[in-house]
């Protein structure tokens, strides 16, 4: 290789490195995008930053906000570039995603995927057999769909920056009492996690040490504040998960509680508990002819609850004995 299509191939992997940090409606400083390059091994002066972001606004859609520092993004109109090219493998994805996460997601992130999707269907116009395909395949939820409730656009921005930099944010929520009054809150921002077509952030409040849920769609409004967020020790979102603690509890005075849980019911109904199974230390067991009992640890929450009641008279038994009461409760009212 001579020197200059090396020197040709150093400045088009810089200006790619360049191209690829920019983002769409963010400024990002040259001082800002010199420190990203210099971490990942690129050695750029600032003046070879400013000359090449000159040269590639010339054939492609960035912009300059002609400030002292300069800052540079995508021009709003700029269409989503895709290099390398969506298969098509990939655009069937970004299509089923689509069709799927409508029913889950708020309408201002569904908004924000829009150019991804686009790009995926121009990348499938001249491809008719994959579209057919696509038209022979749905997602239906397994549980009754619900319309996801609206979420403010500026409150789930600051929620999700809070998030992103470890900041606390400032918020008024209204509570789920329709009755009750908006309150404001400092939060510790610890986590977020969709339940159904509900977003819920998971955090601390700045006067207390426990862990809390607050659903996305009530914030009134949010701001990240410039403090640092504050972590209980050792917190693991995946074994909060775990607790039960967005199964909602049966009883709010009490703490989430796990259970040996044991129902009796027949084989035909148990086809799926063998194909999906209630937790890891699941047992099957036959204990007469065309009946089998199922076990497994599970947490005792409302959901749990509501879930039993679901199968009806199909479940034969049910132990410890205040899941068999909490779950029959409802034949008990209606006799």
């Amino acid at each position: 290789m001579s020197l200059q299509e090396k020197e040709t191939s150093n400045s088009l992997y810089r200006q790619w490195q360049i191209l690829s940090r920019l983002s769409t409606g963010k400024w990002l400083g040259t001082r800002e995008l010199q420190e990203m390059l210099v971490r990942e091994g690129v050695d750029i002066s600032l003046r070879t930053i400013q000359r090449d972001l000159n040269q590639i606004a010339q054939r492609f859609p960035i912009e300059s906000n002609k400030t002292v520092p300069q800052g540079w993004r995508w021009r709003s109109d700029a269409p989503i570039q895709s290099l390398p090219h969506m298969t098509s493998s990939q655009a069937v994805t970004f299509m089923m995603v689509e069709e799927h996460l409508k029913h889950l997601l708020p309408p201002s992130l569904i908004e924000e995927m829009n150019p991804w999707f686009d790009l995926a269907r121009r990348s499938l116009s001249t491809q008719n057999n994959v579209r057919q395909w696509i038209n022979r395949v749905r997602i239906v939820p397994a549980s009754q769909p619900l319309i996801p409730p609206l979420v403010d656009k500026q409150a789930q921005q600051a929620v999700y920056e809070g998030l992103l930099q470890d900041k606390q944010i400032e918020c008024v929520y209204r509570p789920r009492n329709i009755h009750a009054e908006e309150k404001s809150y400092v939060l510790n921002p610890l986590a977020l996690v969709q339940k159904g077509a509900i977003i819920y952030l998971i955090c601390t409040r700045h006067d207390k040490s426990d862990v809390q849920t607050f659903a996305l769609h009530r914030f009134k409004s949010a701001n990240v504040l410039n403090s640092r967020a504050l972590h209980p020790v050792n917190f693991d979102i995946d074994q909060y998960i775990d607790s039960g603690a967005l199964g909602f509890r049966v009883d709010y005075s009490k703490p989430t509680e796990m259970i040996d849980l044991k129902l009796t019911m027949t084989e035909n109904t148990a086809q799926t508990f063998y194909e999906s199974q209630l937790s890891k230390n699941q047992i099957i067991q036959h204990i007469d002819e065309n009946i089998v009992e199922i076990t497994a640890s599970v947490p005792f929450t409302s959901q749990l609850v509501w879930w039993l009641r679901s199968f009806g008279k199909k479940i034969l038994h049910i132990e410890p004995i205040e899941v068999h009461h909490a779950v029959r409760e409802i034949d008990a009212e209606s006799t």
